[in-house]
């Protein structure tokens, strides 16, 4: 078994200290670092959103891959930075205004950062002015809401609108999800995408970054 297998492996079965050693002897190798990161760390981590889109595997399965996925990859942004390697695109990530809930939000993280994304989380109970001036201090492609309760997901549409008076509605993609949410909500309120899970999340916002 390859090194990057092992690493992707050990990443899957949440072995945080293992997937560190790992890296840290690839590193040692000489191993391209971006090959460390897209061979070794993502492609674990893109397993594990497979496995949990198909109930294989839950959510405290996930959450002890992403912390594995993290161990490894604090070893080589520094890397990654110095050689002028960038993220695979950028998403403004958090819960709308009046809504506390983020346990959604940080699986979706974890599950984009997974792809090779750079997620700038806004955290809770954020202001769609908040979330505006958070993509363009960035240039994030996506700015993703999440809205757990009925009485909140209506503040979706105040984001999309101070994006239209900001002046970057056509710059950036409107990707939504939550627990009331659905596409015909999606399509009523001028968003682009609205997906139902996690992984799926992720794996469009890879796909909309990569344009």
């Amino acid at each position: 078994m390859s090194i990057l297998d092992e690493i992707s492996t050990n990443l899957q079965q949440g072995k945080a200290k293992v997937v560190k050693e790992l890296v840290q002897k690839a590193i040692d190798d000489g191993m391209d670092v971006k090959v460390i990161l897209d061979e070794g760390l993502l492609s674990g981590m893109g397993i594990i959103g497979d496995k949990f889109k198909r109930n294989e595997v839950y959510v405290p399965d996930v959450l002890i891959a992403a912390r594995a996925m993290n161990a490894g990859s604090e070893l080589l942004k520094p890397l990654l930075a110095s050689k002028g390697i960038k993220a695979n695109g950028k998403v403004v990530l958090g819960t709308v205004k009046g809504d506390l809930h983020d346990i959604g939000k940080n699986l979706v993280r974890m599950m984009m950062e997974g792809r090779g994304l750079e997620v700038i989380d806004v955290g809770v109970d954020v202001s769609a002015e908040k979330f505006v001036a958070k993509a363009q201090e960035t240039g994030a492609q996506i700015i993703a809401c999440s809205a757990l309760l009925t009485t909140t997901m209506v503040e979706i549409k105040n984001v999309i609108e101070a994006a239209k008076q900001a002046g970057i509605r056509d710059k950036v993609t409107f990707m939504i999800g939550g627990a009331p949410i659905t596409d015909a909500f999606c399509k009523q309120v001028g968003a682009d995408i609205y997906m139902p899970d996690a992984a799926s999340a992720a794996e469009e916002a890879a796909r909309v970054c990569r344009g």
